[in-house]
């Protein structure tokens, strides 16, 4: 019986040799580096968990960074496109080629307008250029396709002059619908690091 006491505590207290084992330093050392208690677990964690966040898509971009994208881009594009137009009318220009003025100058204030920033941030001119081609190029290209298309269906709108009214008239309703349209798309291009999102850094 005590034989077998022995074996049974040396089994479970001390090794063969009679060396004691402790449980409890080693369950102290289990709980101090498991997930739940290890800080640099839990900091490592967290990284993985924001970053997973930040690349859900565009499910994780508001509605309101958006739409300041957007209205950023309509800024642009609206001043370069009426400046287009009135340069086109005082010049007696047709439809097609005063359209093609207005869309240039739109893309060209449209591009300016972020590269103003980023030209403040410290940024070269060739470094500028290229991250406003990234950032404004697609919300550009579909607002200057919807307001003009918008501009081409409407009635009339094409042939006013600067002094009309419907002239005026037709191109805030092409530009809130180029809004409506455009917000939707930024919104899924920042979502996946693309379009604007190249921008954050700057502001």
């Amino acid at each position: 019986m005590q034989h077998d006491a022995h074996a049974h505590g040396a089994g479970h207290g001390q090794s063969p040799d009679g060396t004691s084992h402790e449980h409890g330093s080693h369950d102290a050392h289990t709980a101090a580096g498991s997930p739940a208690t290890d800080p640099g677990h839990q900091g490592h964690d967290q990284h993985q968990g924001e970053a997973a966040h930040q690349g859900h898509g565009s499910g994780s971009v508001s509605w309101s960074m958006a739409a300041r994208a957007t209205l950023h881009c309509l800024i642009g594009c609206a001043i370069g496109e009426v400046l287009g137009m009135m340069i086109g009318t005082a010049l007696g220009w047709h439809n097609v080629p005063t359209m093609a003025l207005a869309i240039f100058l739109a893309f060209i204030f449209g591009y300016s307008f972020t590269m103003i920033t980023i030209l403040r941030a410290g940024l070269s001119f060739r470094a500028a250029v290229k991250v406003a081609l990234a950032a404004d190029t697609i919300s550009i290209l579909v607002m200057e396709i919807t307001d003009n298309s918008v501009l081409a269906l409407w009635p009339g709108a094409l042939h006013a002059q600067l002094s009309d009214g419907l002239f005026w008239y037709a191109l805030a309703i092409a530009f809130a619908v180029a809004f409506v349209i455009t917000t939707p798309v930024n919104k899924w291009l920042i979502g996946r690091g693309k379009g604007h999102a190249v921008m954050h850094q700057f502001h």
